[in-house]
């Protein structure tokens, strides 16, 4: 598998489950062992959100306290904590709530703001919408535009909203049990390329509007 990402792209990466997807983000941040060559940037600062942690969300941990902890760790000024969260719309109520207690939504923006400290350049995402109702959707997507357009990002994410990477990405990969594709989505998302990642018929609106 063989595949490119400029500076600035929005990369998609597609396929259904079982395929490798999160495989391929955690080979990419060097967290597995893998066979073939990874070449970033020299300048490549990398920030990554997972579908999930492994922190029991019932330990009473504040939101301040995770985005401290990691500034601390980083040696980061504390006005640090304070930019990130306010740019992802992080109230002073929600940094001393809970992480438990965080809806979908709010957590999510938790954890893109752990991943914006440090100021990297290119933010790997693994299903930054999953288990979120519509409306957190369509704000943590258009969080994700607004972030890439203001801090010149790089983005990786696995997706499987099908309409909104049509929409948003500038590449996609698609992974599967057989070959894996890759290209920009006008020439990806196609009923048969989709049908042979996927072993079924698919469909998607092709919608514009944010």
């Amino acid at each position: 598998m063989n595949f490119a990402v400029d500076p600035g792209d929005n990369l998609a990466i597609i396929g259904p489950n079982g395929a490798g997807k999160t495989v391929l983000l955690r080979a990419l941040l060097n967290l597995l062992p893998y066979e073939g060559a990874i070449q970033w940037a020299p300048d490549a600062k990398l920030g990554y959100v997972p579908q999930k942690i492994a922190a029991d969300r019932r330990l009473p941990l504040y939101v301040n306290d995770l985005l401290a902890a990691k500034a601390r760790l980083l040696k980061l000024p504390a006005q640090d904590v304070r930019l990130v969260a306010d740019r992802v719309g992080l109230t002073p109520e929600l940094l001393e709530t809970s992480v438990g207690i965080l809806s979908g939504g709010e957590f999510q923006k938790a954890l893109i703001a752990f991943a914006l400290l440090g100021d990297p350049n290119v933010l790997l995402f693994d299903e930054p919408t999953a288990s979120l109702d519509e409306l957190a959707e369509e704000h943590i997507y258009e969080l994700l535009r607004d972030l890439q357009r203001e801090r010149h990002l790089t983005l990786l994410l696995v997706s499987h909203d099908l309409s909104v990477v049509y929409q948003s990405a500038t590449k996609v990969l698609c992974l599967s049990k057989g070959k894996p594709c890759f290209g920009p989505p006008r020439e990806i998302l196609t009923p048969e390329t989709l049908e042979a990642v996927y072993s079924a018929p698919l469909k998607f609106y092709k919608h514009y509007g944010h």
